[in-house]
């Protein structure tokens, strides 16, 4: 199995999620989160007082799959996510060892059905 966290921005999420249920993942953590990388801090001015926005706003979705769905799944959120633009996010994958269902014990592979 295999956990696919993904860092994208908030306006591509809706898309994405309608994507990741044509292939069959349906099982989303979502979080509203704040980062920065190579964009250039925004200006503003607040009240007349100048401010730099240092922190963009992101969505990070999480996911664990099967091992086959990986690429698929990567391709659809690249596919989905890209603008061509700095900021469009980043992908993280990493492998699970196992997990569990609380409700009826189920693990491995059963449990992310």
């Amino acid at each position: 199995m295999k956990k696919v966290e993904a860092i994208i921005r908030p306006e591509q999420f809706q898309q994405l999620r309608a994507k990741l249920l044509e292939i069959g993942i349906d099982g989303l953590t979502v979080y509203e989160a704040a980062g920065c990388g190579k964009q250039r801090k925004k200006k503003g001015v607040f009240r007349g007082n100048p401010f730099e926005l240092q922190l963009e706003p992101k969505v990070k979705v999480e996911m664990v799959i099967r091992e086959s769905l990986e690429e698929q799944t990567i391709k659809v959120i690249i596919d989905s996510c890209s603008t061509g633009s700095v900021g469009d996010g980043k992908i993280f994958v990493s492998s699970i060892e196992d997990v569990y269902r609380i409700r009826t014990g189920e693990n491995g592979t059963q449990a992310i059905i």
